[in-house]
């Protein structure tokens, strides 16, 4: 039984396992596998087709040595929008509402982007610690600044993922909450919040897809700085 609206977030356990491992294991069941057919069915031609257009409108801002990570990418925006509207489905639990899951994804990936810059061009990746044409007594406080927002971007990408998403979640509650309490008072009200319920339930699902993006997104734009 739920006594407050955050226990929601909370990872289910059955006979003392955690059920997380299944909730992420789960996406990648349901995506359909590609056969050895030359013709295939409409959901996998869909499927291809969509990953081919995700890949390329990725991978066009970046140099050939950044397409070496398509794969990567391409597979965590499938996993992060999959995972995102599988949680909006009743009694289903969002791993993405985790900030150790999101950390756990964003913090290696940016450490990742950051030691392929020092490996491969360690002067300008140095470089954006410092703006051209900055004045010699400002050059100490520059460099702390970026630093600090180098060191911010992972915890950025992880806040910004959970955020969104706990937010959603959370005003969904609510709203179902307030149609229970007021079918049985008011009706005609509980039947205009339950429209404005659909519409929110549709942006979230806008929102699942589009946070999945902007991660990625992010972390590509990471990668062309260092490549």
């Amino acid at each position: 039984m739920m006594v407050s609206f955050f226990d929601q977030f909370e990872s289910p356990v059955v006979l003392g396992v955690p059920l997380i491992a299944i909730a992420i294991v789960l996406p990648w069941v349901l995506f359909p596998t590609p056969s050895s057919r030359w013709v295939n069915n409409r959901l996998t031609s869909a499927q291809t087709w969509c990953m081919n257009r995700f890949t390329s409108q990725l991978m066009l801002p970046l140099n050939i040595g950044g397409h070496k990570w398509a794969l990567l990418l391409t597979s965590l925006m499938v996993f992060l929008m999959t995972t995102n509207m599988l949680g909006l489905l009743p009694y289903t639990f969002t791993p993405t509402t985790q900030l150790s899951l999101n950390m756990g994804l964003a913090a290696p990936l940016w450490l990742a982007t950051v030691i392929i810059g020092m490996r491969t061009q360690p002067t300008i990746a140095l470089g954006h610690l410092l703006p051209e044409g900055t004045p010699i007594p400002l050059i100490p406080v520059l460099i702390i600044i970026e630093t600090i927002s180098l060191f911010i971007r992972p915890l950025a990408l992880g806040v910004r993922l959970t955020a969104n998403l706990t937010a959603g979640h959370l005003l969904i509650q609510l709203i179902a909450t307030a149609v229970f309490v007021l079918l049985p008072l008011m009706p005609t009200v509980a039947v205009l919040i339950t429209a404005v319920l659909f519409l929110l339930t549709l942006l979230e699902v806008a929102v699942a897809m589009i946070q999945a993006y902007v991660f990625v997104l992010l972390l590509s734009l990471y990668l062309q700085e260092n490549v």
